[in-house]
């Protein structure tokens, strides 16, 4: 994505996180970071990241809608501490591959997708695994395409790396933040 392709995208979604239609909504905080790849949008509370996605990724102004209904959730343009350390990790992590993310994360989901999502925080860095084998790592070895799915929606990127789940053929399967960005993820993580 060229650079006004991403200012316009980031114009949507700031439109669209700033909407505010009842006064008894939850604050949540957002910031737009730069990175090698693109730019990302974080969204936290004071205490925890519970969206970290590239703003280019498809459905993102739909899934940002959801969750702010889902969580009767206010978010305000705010560039707060976590997300100074998530700048700092995510710096560290595509300058060296490393994933040692340690801010900490809120997972809003079904119980099913927060087991697939915990089981994906698992997969060490630079090891990838098939959909099939994290359907059996999570006890139920004939949900492979409920954990496909569940791994589409995981809302924090990088962190919770569904980029490690490949196909059970070995080819690369699908990436909601692009194939590309997928495997540069994959490559720079060896």
């Amino acid at each position: 994505m060229n650079e006004t392709g991403a200012a316009k995208k980031i114009d949507l979604l700031t439109k669209l996180v700033e909407e505010i239609s009842n006064k008894n909504f939850t604050p949540l905080f957002y910031s737009i970071l730069k990175t090698k790849l693109g730019p990302m949008i974080v969204i936290t509370d004071n205490h925890a990241v519970y969206l970290l996605e590239f703003v280019d990724r498809k459905g993102l102004e739909s899934e940002i809608h959801n969750f702010k209904k889902r969580l009767k959730a206010k978010i305000l343009p705010r560039k707060i501490s976590i997300v100074n350390e998530l700048e700092h990790e995510l710096n560290e992590y595509f300058s060296t591959g490393k994933s040692i993310f340690t801010v900490p994360i809120k997972m809003t989901g079904t119980n099913f997708q927060i087991k697939v999502w915990q089981e994906l925080q698992k997969i060490p860095t630079g090891e990838t695994i098939s959909y099939q084998e994290l359907a059996v790592r999570i006890g139920n070895k004939n949900a492979s395409r409920a954990v496909a799915r569940a791994n589409s929606t995981n809302k924090i990127a990088l962190i919770i790396p569904c980029h490690r789940v490949i196909n059970s053929n070995g080819n690369i399967g699908g990436y909601a933040g692009g194939i590309e960005r997928k495997k540069w993820l994959l490559v720079n993580e060896k």
